[in-house]
């Protein structure tokens, strides 16, 4: 049989659609896929821990790691970096395990771009006025700030045809079944596998 590498899942949307959600319930289905852990400038905050809320580092290392390349993504936020290692994620898919991202979209679309065999799934809300009762149930916002963050959801929206997959997150435990269905799927496309297939079937051939 041959080694499948693992997937990298990346999962992105609108505020409000519920990607933390799906991906807490999914990891708890699945303990062999991996979290990916970003680096960051900022301090930690109470309760945080190193390497596993993030990777924390200086911004004279993570300047340094950026001239060296070792980013898939990151980006410059209040004054502090964030940024998705490279190292940790590829150590992880060379063994077979998944690693799953969860990340705004202009990093997902970095990500997609440094490395391409990357399933990117964007989440949706059920409607736009079930969006806008989610962000106004927080209430952590005032109602210029939630107007704001609606109308930024829809412009996110529009960027769908950037995606390889959607789901309509209506109940989280449908949308980790679908996620469970996408990777299934993309672990058996011909694109992935074709010569490693040609390979061993022309090795078997040479036996009989």
């Amino acid at each position: 049989m041959i080694n499948k590498k693992g997937l990298l899942l990346v999962l992105s949307g609108p505020s409000g659609t519920g990607k933390g959600t799906i991906c807490k319930k999914y990891l708890e289905k699945n303990k062999n896929v991996k979290l990916s852990i970003s680096a960051t400038t900022r301090k930690p905050r109470e309760g945080e821990i190193e390497g596993i809320s993030y990777y924390y580092k200086t911004k004279q290392d993570f300047e340094e790691m950026i001239n060296n390349n070792e980013f898939l993504e990151y980006a410059s936020i209040y004054d502090n970096y964030y940024g998705t290692p490279k190292k940790a994620i590829f150590d992880e898919l060379e063994k077979g395990n998944d690693v799953i991202l969860e990340i705004e979209m202009q990093g997902a679309m970095q990500v997609k771009k440094a490395y391409p065999e990357a399933v990117c799934i964007f989440i949706l809300p059920p409607s736009l006025l079930e969006l806008k009762n989610r962000i106004v149930g927080r209430g952590t916002e005032t109602p210029e700030q939630i107007e704001k963050r609606f109308n930024s959801a829809y412009d996110e929206i529009k960027k769908l045809g950037d995606y390889d997959y959607f789901i309509f997150n209506n109940v989280v435990e449908k949308s980790v079944e679908e996620i469970h269905g996408i990777v299934y799927s993309e672990k058996n496309k011909v694109i992935r596998y074709k010569n490693e297939i040609l390979d061993m079937f022309e090795r078997e051939l040479e036996k009989c």
